[in-house]
């Protein structure tokens, strides 16, 4: 068990102690993406605009809802 201890924070201490530091992100790119010149405005879409209230009907029986599924209807 102290060898998983010891090899996991071994790990983190020589990842901590590397040299090259990480790159920053390209800044201009983002920038550009977010710019409101390129972007074209967003209009509101009403997320119920297609909605139907379809009510449950009740049970029935399966046998006649099966024939008025088949194909041959």
């Amino acid at each position: 068990m102290k060898s998983y201890v010891f090899s996991g924070a071994s790990a983190l201490v020589l990842g901590a102690c590397a040299y090259e530091p990480t790159p920053l992100p390209i800044v201009i790119d983002q920038q550009a993406a977010t710019n409101s010149s390129v972007l074209s405005p967003v209009q509101y879409q009403d997320p119920l605009a297609g909605y139907t209230y379809r009510a449950p009907t009740g049970p029935r029986d399966w046998r006649s809802v099966n024939e008025e599924q088949t194909e041959g209807n």
